[in-house]
């Protein structure tokens, strides 16, 4: 029995768990001391500040006393399974309803309480400039309801295919790539002039050049269909969730690092902002603040190097005038973009008791060097010093969408040495800025992975100090949107680790199919005034993280687990 308490086997295992140990918690106590920038020109050690709150003392709204049951389902964090890519397919058909009525049924039964879906602008509106066609998507819609599920709906703008773990290519709509074909420029392009053809750049956002609309006037006019023609399942409360994508793989991000491009992990990536647009927006800048001569950097690299085989990263190019000045510069645009468009989703679903989302890549490589140099050239403008998640998170609260973070499942330990990853202090960085602008926290897993370590992971991701049974948890998730449904999930291994780690999420507590008891549901409010980009710049200065306890009080299980699932998988009855 020495074996079973090992702590490395990660406690016991749950078919033969008979006694209740008590949780102890080792919170780290660690000085922070931060460099704060002065300007473009010089910098300072001095001890961290709160701009706003310390992690410790975010604003919380105060706790109501629960009772029993209702201070358990405060805990739940309900859990959204993401629906195959080709689910709709390039003809605009649901493909396999049948089948996937089937595959529904077993999540339904596993206690799953939703589905995610992409809605493609590349298949919805592909015959021509608004003709939208929704018929297949309202097929699909119903019959999720009639297997009395909730969804998640993304409004995929980008192309699918060229992203890691994309099996499909669906492009964008052909006449838009039409206009790309005289003007390439419409498309982000990289400093020797390769387009990437996944995603409108930033630069034409504001352009008319698609029949006198601009990028972001289709993609209002397209929100502003969706709604029109789901009038009926936005009124059932069906979808719980709008997420707006607003970028290559749906994500508020530059495509740095595309595979299309030979792009291998742990590179860098590359900056995308080489397009004429862009480019005669950025010298309008360094105009206007007295630097014409400046232009963007030319020693950043390529997609597979190292921070410290490059000038702008090895050579501290970055930490320059210049290049603190490109940086701010190439990181707003991204803010602003997103601003913009979410602008017009809330204007468009305004109302309607959803709530609008946005997500978030998870680059936790090169996390751990100074330089962050792969965050950086995907316009996450996070240094040691700088924090370039919280500027998103006040952008994104000022329209009530929840901020939507990748890479749940990883642990630093999983990761190469070499690459300096560190997923677990990323999402502490970014859970503890979300909640200082006091706004939603929502995540979801990067990989595909049916194990107890994943597992575990996630489950301390959303509840980071546990579950609370006194009152709702301080820290706890909104959802988790979890990658991906498909024969490998629903294998009778696979399957049955997954239905226990349903049963976690939700605290222990049975399905519940009121959304009210453990979460907010009211109709979408008109966006709060527009922030100023100096106001939202505020937000840069670094805070103290939250802790994070060091395990899950809400396990699968571990090793030894492990080896008994696998046991009972054998048996053909069990």
């Amino acid at each position: 029995m020495a074996s079973i308490v090992c702590p490395k086997l990660c406690g016991f295992p749950a078919r033969c768990r008979q006694w209740k140990l008590p949780r102890i918690q080792f919170l780290e106590k660690n000085m922070y001391t931060v460099w704060e920038n002065q300007g473009f020109n010089s910098c300072h050690q001095k001890s961290i500040k709160t701009p706003r709150a310390l992690a410790s003392e975010v604003s919380f709204k105060a706790s109501t006393p629960l009772n029993d049951k209702d201070s358990m389902l405060a805990n739940y964090v309900p859990i959204y399974v993401m629906l195959q890519l080709e689910i709709i397919t390039n003809d605009n058909v649901l493909k396999d309803k049948e089948g996937l009525e089937k595959q529904l049924k077993q999540l339904k039964d596993a206690g799953v309480d939703g589905v995610m879906c992409d809605v493609w602008w590349g298949i919805v509106e592909s015959k021509g400039p608004k003709e939208y066609d929704w018929r297949a998507y309202r097929t699909l819609f119903q019959l999720v309801q009639d297997c009395k599920m909730k969804m998640q709906v993304v409004m995929s703008f980008h192309q699918c295919g060229g992203n890691i773990g994309d099996v499909v290519n669906i492009p964008i709509p052909h006449w838009v790539r039409d206009v790309g074909v005289t003007d390439p420029d419409i498309f982000y392009t990289d400093r020797v002039g390769n387009r990437n053809v996944e995603y409108l750049t930033i630069g034409v956002d504001n352009q008319p050049l698609f029949g006198g609309r601009t990028a972001i006037e289709m993609y209002s006019d397209y929100m502003k269909s969706f709604k029109e023609n789901m009038v009926d399942f936005l009124e059932a409360e069906l979808f719980t969730d709008i997420e707006v994508g607003l970028g290559p793989a749906g994500e508020l991000r530059y495509p740095s690092y595309p595979q299309s491009q030979g792009w291998a992990f742990p590179g860098i990536g590359e900056f995308q902002c080489y397009d004429k647009y862009l480019k005669a927006d950025f010298e309008e800048a360094t105009t206007k603040v007295g630097h014409p001569e400046w232009e963007f950097p030319n020693d950043a690299g390529e997609y597979n190097n190292k921070p410290n085989e490059t000038g702008f990263f090895g050579s501290k190019g970055y930490l320059s005038e210049k290049g603190k000045f490109f940086l701010t510069w190439y990181s707003n645009k991204l803010l602003i973009h997103g601003d913009e468009i979410l602008e017009e989703a809330n204007k468009a679903f305004m109302g309607c008791k959803v709530k609008l989302a946005c997500k978030i890549s998870g680059i936790h490589w090169w996390y751990k060097d100074e330089t962050h140099a792969a965050e950086l050239t995907a316009g996450y403008y996070n240094l040691n010093d700088r924090d370039g998640y919280c500027p998103i998170a006040r952008m994104l609260s000022r329209h009530y969408a929840a901020f939507n973070f990748t890479c749940l499942e990883m642990r630093d330990s999983e990761q190469p040495t070499s690459a300096k990853s560190g997923p677990q202090e990323l999402v502490q960085q970014v859970f503890t800025a979300v909640k200082r602008e006091e706004g939603i926290m929502a995540g979801e897993n990067a990989l595909e992975r049916y194990d107890y370590k994943a597992y575990n992971q996630i489950l301390l991701s959303v509840r980071p100090n546990g579950i609370n049974r006194k009152e709702s948890p301080k820290l706890k998730m909104e959802a988790l949107t979890f990658l991906r449904l498909g024969d490998d999930l629903l294998l009778k291994k696979n399957y049955n680790l997954f239905k226990r780690f349903v049963k976690k999420l939700h605290a222990d507590q049975e399905y519940c199919s009121d959304l009210r008891k453990y979460s907010t549901v009211v109709p979408l409010e008109r966006s709060k005034p527009k922030i100023p980009i100096e106001e939202l710049l505020e937000a840069t200065e670094r805070i103290k993280s939250f802790p994070f306890d060091d395990h899950t009080d809400m396990s699968v299980g571990g090793q030894l687990d492990d080896f008994i699932d696998g046991f009972f998988n054998m048996i053909p009855f069990f």
